[in-house]
């Protein structure tokens, strides 16, 4: 049996919907754009309110996302098991990652290396990285051109990347993360590692939008399900839970996401009571400044990046719900106060007040989740001026390390 959505429908249920009863509509060639909305619903990210004056996507992105899955549609899956890692105590499916401000001590070159923060090292050890940004990148690509043409090809590509990472036992990556972000002489892996699987998160989204056999997308499921029960559980996902910084906010965005694709309602609400219980309050200040980032020594980038995934994670977990946006308290700011502190800095960088970052400075910004998701909810020209100017699609790979949404047209439609 195969879970197909035909071009023509209008009013389908979404791949694995079935279950719970849930339907949505499936824009495909020349029914998606205007100011049509598709239908939210629990297990999807791509639900939203209405954009203040409406962004036909479905125009303004299809020539970028029909030659960006064009470059895709041939390409062959690249899993962990590519990559030998010679430093990994897992197996050839665990995935392994190195720490990225980490460097060999320059008094004891053969000794624990020693941290250079926001200085990535160049030996490290980042093929398992790599493979999964690569992943993030083909399947959500390839979900928008199903998406806008309807055609099977862009979907049969992304199926065969599926596959390749969540089902086929030789080629498969383990559903864990024991050996993220290790640093050499000091530990074989980190909670804080778990942010390197926040490339997973856009493919999350991407999955129940495509057409695929029910028996694979079981499979896929319950890649998933295994993987965020290890979050939820293991020593390495309680320490990066309790992360105050973007480490915190990127496991939240995470738990939503990967808990909507298996139907966890209870996740979901746990990461709603996160948002604005602890991670805008301890995040964001008064005046719309990020504290925790502005004291890293990337401060520009960091805030940027770590807005992002805030604005997204609200917008996962109460898409439209303008009140989570703008909560505020006297002790801290809202959302929409944050967006309102980086807005002229993402205009114009040269009015930024404080340290310019170590790296990178020059890459920054580029077409952020923010912007949009601002635009739609508070209705500032601005936001939407800038989304429509800046560059969706870096070539900078530290960029796009930090950029794991990259195709508005499957998590917001407008």
């Amino acid at each position: 049996m195969t879970r197909h959505f035909s071009q023509e429908a209008r009013q389908l249920p979404i791949a694995g919907m079935a279950r719970s009863g849930v339907t949505r509509r499936v824009f495909a060639a020349g029914l998606i754009g205007g100011s049509a909305l598709l239908n939210g619903c629990a297990r999807n990210l791509a639900a939203g309110g209405d954009l203040p004056q409406p962004i036909d996507l479905g125009a303004s992105e299809r020539v970028r996302v029909l030659r960006q899955a064009e470059q895709w549609l041939e390409a062959p899956p690249i899993t962990v098991t590519a990559s030998l890692a010679p430093r990994s105590p897992g197996d050839r499916h665990a995935y392994y990652s190195e720490g990225d401000y980490w460097w060999p001590d320059p008094a004891n070159p053969s000794g624990p290396f020693v941290r250079r923060d926001g200085e990535s090292y160049p030996g490290r050890f980042d093929d398992h990285r790599q493979a999964l940004i690569r992943l993030s990148r083909a399947v959500p690509a390839l979900a928008a051109a199903w998406l806008l043409t309807g055609r099977d090809v862009y979907a049969q590509a992304a199926q065969r990347h599926l596959s390749a990472w969540f089902v086929d036992p030789e080629t498969a990556m383990a559903p864990h993360l024991e050996h993220a972000q290790a640093i050499v002489g000091r530990n074989t892996g980190r909670g804080i590692g778990i942010i390197d699987t926040l490339h997973l998160a856009e493919v999350a989204v991407a999955i129940p939008q495509l057409p695929m056999p029910t028996a694979t997308r079981d499979r896929i499921d319950a890649w998933f399900a295994r993987y965020l029960e290890w979050m939820w559980t293991s020593p390495n996902g309680l320490d990066e839970q309790d992360e105050r910084n973007n480490h915190g906010t990127c496991y939240a965005v995470q738990v939503a996401v990967f808990a909507q694709l298996i139907g966890d309602r209870d996740k979901i609400a746990w990461c709603r009571t996160r948002l604005t219980g602890s991670l805008v309050p301890g995040q964001i200040a008064v005046d719309g400044s990020q504290p925790l980032e502005l004291s890293r020594t990337k401060p520009f980038g960091y805030s940027l990046f770590n807005l992002d995934m805030l604005s997204v994670l609200a917008h996962l977990v109460a898409p439209g719900d303008r009140a989570v946006w703008t909560h505020r308290s006297t002790s801290h700011g809202s959302l929409a106060d944050a967006a309102a502190f980086m807005l002229p800095f993402i205009e114009d960088k040269t009015r930024w007040t404080f340290a310019q970052d170590v790296a990178f400075w020059d890459q920054w910004p580029v077409r952020h989740p923010l912007l949009l998701i601002d635009a739609a909810l508070e209705n500032r020209p601005l936001s939407r001026a800038l989304w429509d100017r800046l560059d969706p699609d870096p070539s900078n790979a530290e960029v796009i390390r930090n950029m794991p949404f990259r195709q508005p047209l499957i998590w917001f439609k407008g």
